[in-house]
């Protein structure tokens, strides 16, 4: 049976992809749901919760508001927790429930916006997409709406850079996001944004400066490319994994911001026959990954994406496949696969499992086990 999973988990939604891509940038968000969506999110999928304020809330949906279409009722209390709160824009995301009656997010959110004078975003989310596709329809609004459409690009020696695409989900909170900039800043660049880990909205709102943007996961696609579209800033698509691969991608950002041109970075990896490993995850990052094994150890390696992307981002020889019958089939050839520790039951005995969580998949079971392997510690990653 297609499109469900017996034996293994599910990625979390869409709606954990808008509050997670927007939690540090003070605005207020809003589940639209009865309840279950907003625990699901702060104690799974959220591991800034409890160390880091941010307004995200549940809406409360009840079954009448539901059957009877009550959405001044959702107004309304947006509306009133805005005036109290002040925060400095609104996110409104669907759950299953609002799907299935049909609310007019957008129409919902226009509202909100004329009754407060806050930007609002309405986001129809459903719960059936996976956290990339939320977070990415989030960044690609923000970078249409909340980027100053006047600002001129950088002019000074360094190359400024935006980062796309980091949320715990994809990189945990174990220091990988730290030491991305870490390797930018070391390299020469000057860090105009990260979308969204450690930055303000002010900085965000500045990203039109940057001379060229790293997209470092899928969900920061769409805004690299709406930001391309208003700007005409080019993008580099990687994750600096390993020595070579961080290189490359250094390099790659400054012959971008010359040419004006989108570079894959990873694009280049040697594809054999035979296959030594599948990596299981995220298309950027797993390709990244595979390319540093790949360079560093002389691993034929494949990879196999379960979640949304662009068959672009995906090398020859690769596959995505959503469904847990669709991915047992390509474990049977591998000697190793690659994945979170939660795919174990559906691999074959004859592999050897390499365990590499994926916080967005498995939570905060292995979460402390998650490893930061940007740049050269991917050296000290006993895979």
């Amino acid at each position: 049976m297609k499109q469900t999973a017996s034996i293994i988990s599910t990625y979390a939604s869409d709606v954990s992809g808008v509050c997670s891509s927007l939690y540090e940038l003070g605005g207020l968000t809003v589940m639209h749901d009865a309840s279950g969506c907003n625990s699901t999110y702060n104690t799974h999928d959220e591991p800034r919760w409890y160390d880091m304020d941010s307004m995200v809330y549940l809406s409360g949906l009840t079954e009448m508001e539901a059957i009877m279409g009550d959405d001044e009722k959702l107004i309304g209390d947006i509306v009133s927790a805005a005036n109290e709160l002040s925060p400095k824009f609104i996110a409104i995301a669907g759950t299953p429930i609002p799907m299935m009656i049909g609310t007019d997010f957008a129409a919902v959110a226009s509202v909100v916006q004329r009754r407060t004078g806050i930007p609002s975003f309405g986001f129809s989310t459903n719960g059936m997409h996976s956290y990339l596709s939320g977070a990415g329809m989030a960044y690609e609004a923000f970078a249409r709406r909340m980027v100053n459409p006047n600002m001129k690009r950088d002019s000074s020696p360094a190359i400024s850079v935006n980062i796309l695409g980091i949320t715990p989900l994809d990189f945990s909170v174990n220091g990988s996001a730290e030491a991305i900039k870490e390797m930018l800043t070391e390299s020469g660049f000057n860090i105009i944004s990260s979308w969204a880990m450690g930055s303000t909205l002010e900085e965000i709102k500045d990203s039109g400066r940057a001379n060229v943007n790293l997209v470092v996961s899928y969900s920061g696609l769409p805004a690299a490319k709406a930001l391309y579209e208003i700007f005409g800033t080019p993008y580099v698509v990687g994750t600096p994994i390993g020595a070579a691969l961080s290189k490359k991608i250094m390099e790659d950002l400054k012959c971008s911001a010359e040419s004006g041109k989108a570079v894959i970075s990873y694009e280049k990896r040697d594809i054999l026959d035979s296959t030594d490993m599948v990596i299981v995850g995220e298309s950027i990052f797993s390709e990244s990954l595979a390319f540093a094994l790949t360079d560093e150890y002389s691993k034929n390696v494949k990879v196999l994406c379960p979640l949304e992307t662009d068959t672009s981002l995906m090398l020859t020889g690769d596959f995505a496949a959503q469904d847990e019958d669709d991915l047992i089939p390509y474990f049977k050839t591998a000697k190793a696969v690659i994945a979170d520790p939660l795919y174990y039951p559906i691999c074959p005995e004859s592999a050897q499992f390499i365990s590499l969580p994926h916080e967005a998949f498995s939570g905060r079971i292995y979460r402390d086990d998650i490893p930061n392997i940007i740049g050269s510690r991917f050296l000290y990653w006993k895979f």
